[in-house]
């Protein structure tokens, strides 16, 4: 599909050990030609890490992107009404992110903006990293997964020895997994 003329959410929320990879993948993601508008969460836009400074994380989205992220609910309302996107992609979507979707929570501006696609009846892809997806998770992840017009980019166990409930999404098929659901499919397999 050509992605020149897609307007497509890039949301971030609270992983903060997978920014760097995220990171690399949106600047990939910016040179296929979609026109992107960056969204982040409370947590992801202000608080230091041991992987980075939010200040840093957030002047180079900016830069990437080219526009402001999008950090308040009240930013991210007029997503709807307005139709602004064709797509949104979470990506990393925390276990506490996977909760408040699958139970219909809006108290962060990414899952505004999630509300606000899915009210258009557009496409929210999720790109899952946390620590319980086969634990606590798991019940979110089983919900949205039956849940019209939400796709997940593959995941699978990143440490089964050490972390055996945890699963990260795959980031090299972020894009893939959104051309597959503007075309309305899941991109397959969704467990690798």
């Amino acid at each position: 599909m050509d992605l020149t003329q897609v307007k497509l959410g890039f949301a971030l929320t609270g992983s903060f050990c997978t920014f760097r990879k995220v990171i690399d993948e949106l600047r990939k993601i910016s040179g296929s030609g979609v026109e992107l508008t960056p969204i982040l969460s409370a947590n992801a836009a202000s608080t230091d890490t041991r992987f980075g400074k939010a200040a840093d994380f957030l002047a180079e989205i900016e830069d990437i992107c080219r526009k402001k992220p999008l950090l308040t609910i009240a930013d991210a309302e007029p997503i709807g009404p307005k139709k602004l996107l064709d797509a949104l992609l979470i990506a990393p979507c925390t276990g506490n992110t996977l909760g408040k979707l699958a139970n219909g929570v809006t108290d962060t501006s990414v899952t505004m903006a999630a509300k606000a696609t899915l009210r258009n009846h557009r496409p929210v892809i999720i790109a899952p990293s946390t620590n319980d997806a086969l634990g606590a998770s798991a019940r979110s992840i089983g919900t949205l997964l039956n849940s019209k017009n939400v796709y997940f980019v593959p995941f699978s166990q990143d440490d089964p020895i050490s972390k055996s409930a945890s699963m990260v999404a795959h980031w090299d098929m972020l894009l893939p997994a959104v051309d597959a659901a503007l075309e309305g499919r899941q991109l397959q397999p969704i467990v690798r």
